[in-house]
């Protein structure tokens, strides 16, 4: 079979930048293990796959290792393939997946992805992790993913993991995410995946469905802008809506061919 597929980078509206995803249209399923073979092929973070069902997409997730409950920069990657390539013509795009219904739609030139909010709780932090990240976090929280806290941006832009200590702890799906009060935007953060074959995100949005209620209560304001702080970096305008969150960006395709099977 043939398998369109596209390269596209999120969250950025420049080649080379924000977070790299495929994105690769289905006419039907096909078995899991081949979705995973293709994701390992790929070889980059995450690999979103898409089904078109009456008026909705129903849309799955893959890192080269598993499948994921949620990623935000393959949902905006996907959504910029359907408005952009597919010539989507309604206002807004009806996901299916394994976290919900998610709706996506256009501001301008961004793609709003409405996703559920994840308000992370007070935790304790693994000593695994703890002495992984390298600087204690002023506080730790969890969802999902731990939430680490700290006081500067230079403290999360300073902070040097070490992998093998971080990855003697599982907590899949989840990961890490440092973050911190911003200098010239609300707030920054970086996200790391143990035991992933791309241990650091370039640009994480689900992180966001956490960080964005967290810094939302934390600097009493709904509107925020953040900035991912990854080598890559990425700019994410968010939205804090009680229950759920707005995730917006930019994106552009890089690549576009056939998968041959």
């Amino acid at each position: 079979m043939d398998i369109e597929i596209f390269q596209v980078d999120a969250f950025t509206d420049k080649v080379f930048g924000g977070n790299q995803a495929t994105v690769c249209l289905l006419n039907e399923w096909i078995p899991d293990e081949v979705l995973l073979k293709i994701t390992k092929e790929n070889n980059l973070a995450e690999t979103a796959f898409f089904v078109a069902v009456d008026d909705k997409f129903h849309i799955r997730w893959f890192t080269p290792d598993i499948e994921m409950d949620l990623c935000g920069h393959a949902t905006l990657a996907t959504a910029h393939v359907i408005f952009n390539h597919l010539r989507y013509k309604k206002e807004v795009i009806k996901f299916t997946s394994a976290s919900g219904n998610l709706e996506v739609f256009k501001d301008g030139d961004l793609i709003c992805l409405d996703f559920p909010s994840r308000m992370p709780l007070k935790a304790d932090l693994p000593m695994a992790f703890l002495k992984g990240i390298g600087k204690a976090p002023l506080e730790v929280y969890k969802s999902r993913d731990y939430v680490l806290i700290y006081e500067t941006e230079e403290d999360v832009a300073n902070i040097t993991p070490n992998q093998a200590l971080i990855d003697t702890i599982n907590i899949d799906p989840g990961g890490i995410i440092v973050t911190a009060k911003g200098n010239d935007v609300d707030f920054v953060s970086r996200f790391f995946t143990p035991q992933a074959s791309i241990f650091e995100d370039p640009v994480t949005g689900s992180a966001h469905c956490s960080l964005i209620p967290f810094w939302a209560k934390k600097l009493g304001k709904n509107q925020l802008i953040a900035k991912q702080i990854s080598q890559r970096g990425g700019t994410i305008y968010c939205q804090n809506n009680n229950s759920r969150v707005i995730i917006s960006g930019k994106a552009i395709t890089f690549m576009q061919g056939i998968i041959s099977i």
